[in-house]
């Protein structure tokens, strides 16, 4: 039987991606034009789903125009003016690494797979953990996200700080601002919400050490094992950052591991004038940071950074026999990164992608790029704090503001309703993708402002378009709340 490989069909695909190449790019392009949010209608579910069921073959063209439709219907994270959640305004460097990377199909499992990918992961991730502070010691892996690389933090924690046969004994402790994903991995790895310390934050949305110190001793008095402290830089309601070196000295004296989240914050260690603001980061023994938040990659590419990569080779190696002529070829220099995660098959374009774009782009620039983003949210606030009867909820920080139209009189209720309509308002006008968010109970809205393509001034016409909309809807209009 003869091949089933159809050279016309590469022939087309080569064709076909010169055709639409300008295409692509204009939707980075010409973004600004397009709706920030586009949900499907009800009207367009039919024919989204005959296009997703399988069938007889189509024509390149043709179903290059499906997905084009399909594609149309999304949150576009690269507009200028989309600030909710946390946005990947991704570079187009980027997305041209990735294009490339996915064409050579590389598995970064091992030195046998893809030596070169390998060496620069190894690499980008020992120059990475060095810009944060780790010592030489240090390496880690790319991962899927933040998710993965704090599921992989807490695996680390409690196989050096748990002893056998005492899991049920062990307690983790977060903050109520720390991010969902790591309760979830908790109760993946078989932990009962009762291990699981949620600590009130501080006035400032921080984890309090003083109240830290006194849970953990009160803890061992009670016969548990504390074993992981879980640190965030960047919370994603407020970007409020632990106090990490406080926390970190209570982590050494006890012996509980330090695990900080920095899927969000950590990128700020490239920034070019505010990366001390993130300088705690060096305390921690394991963090994650998401690449693909604050440094502009397309999805996915997180990274999990350790103060110590052997602790990688304890919690993570293990032995297959049809993995026996890659172990047979194992270098310190070129390692296995089989060895390193929970993952076996895991692409190499998540790092080659984002050595891609440092490599193209540059350092400089690249913290320039994150600079804008603390630039963006700060102009906010002092346009908001020019304005009567809006409130500052939470300041500035790390490019996250969040803040609500609050005259008095009102009722908290009357509050929701009004900051709900100002989202709605800025979404369906298309002036700006603001959502809300509950902080401490109060609706809010949420500015993450991340990209480089966002004037100031732009942002200025942002908060003074949202106080339009905020005084049309209500008569009530005095006092200044700070």
């Amino acid at each position: 039987m003869g091949s089933l490989h159809h050279n016309d069909e590469l022939e087309a695909v080569c064709s076909a991606l010169q055709s639409i190449t300008q295409r692509l790019a204009s939707t980075t392009q010409d973004v600004k034009n397009d709706p920030i949010i586009k949900v499907v209608q009800p009207s367009d579910v039919p024919y989204l789903q005959m296009i997703g069921t399988p069938g007889q073959a189509h024509s390149i063209d043709q179903v290059l125009q499906e997905a084009f439709t399909a594609f149309d219907h999304r949150m576009r994270v690269n507009h200028p003016r989309f600030m909710g959640f946390i946005p990947s305004p991704t570079s187009p460097v980027a997305w041209l690494g990735d294009t490339v990377a996915s064409a050579f199909n590389a598995l970064g499992a091992s030195k046998l797979q893809a030596s070169g990918p390998v060496v620069i992961e190894k690499t980008l991730i020992e120059w990475l953990a060095g810009r944060v502070g780790f010592p030489a010691s240090a390496g880690g892996i790319c991962v899927s996200g933040g998710s993965m690389a704090n599921l992989m933090g807490i695996v680390l924690a409690r196989d050096h700080f748990v002893p056998h046969g005492e899991t049920a004994k062990a307690v983790a402790y977060l903050s109520d601002q720390t991010h969902y994903s790591v309760a979830k991995a908790m109760r993946m790895l078989g932990f009962d919400k009762e291990q699981i310390r949620r600590l009130p934050a501080d006035e400032n949305f921080r984890l309090d050490p003083a109240v830290l110190a006194k849970t953990i001793v009160d803890d061992r008095k009670a016969g548990l094992v504390p074993f992981l402290v879980v640190g965030t830089c960047g919370t994603t309601n407020t970007g409020a950052i632990d106090p990490l070196p406080e926390i970190a000295e209570i982590c050494k004296r006890e012996q509980i591991w330090l695990h900080v989240d920095g899927a969000y914050g950590a990128s700020a260690t490239l920034s070019a004038t505010r990366h001390e603001t993130v300088s705690g980061l060096k305390y921690a023994d394991s963090m994650s940071w998401d690449a693909h938040k604050w440094l502009f990659q397309t999805y996915s590419c997180g990274l999990l950074l350790v103060k110590d990569k052997s602790n990688l080779v304890r919690s993570f190696a293990n032995e297959g026999d049809y993995l026996r002529d890659g172990v047979a070829i194992e270098d310190e220099d070129i390692p296995n990164f089989w060895n390193y995660s929970m993952e076996l098959t895991r692409p190499a374009s998540r790092v080659m992608k984002l050595w891609f774009t440092l490599r193209v782009i540059g350092v400089e620039r690249i913290g320039e790029m994150i600079d804008h983003g603390f630039d963006l949210a700060e102009q906010a606030e002092e346009e908001l704090r020019k304005l009567p009867d809006w409130e500052i909820v939470s300041a500035a920080k790390l490019g996250v503001i969040t803040f609500r139209y609050a005259p008095e009189g009102l009722t908290e209720d009357e509050l929701e309703s009004i900051n709900t309509g100002i989202s709605k308002s800025l979404i369906s006008s298309n002036k700006a993708g603001i959502l809300t968010t509950k902080v401490r109970g109060k609706v809010a809205l949420r500015i993450c402002a991340l990209s480089p393509q966002l004037a100031l001034d732009d942002m200025s016409d942002i908060i003074r378009e949202a106080n339009l909309l905020a005084t049309q809807n209500t008569k009530v209009s005095n006092g200044v709340k700070n």
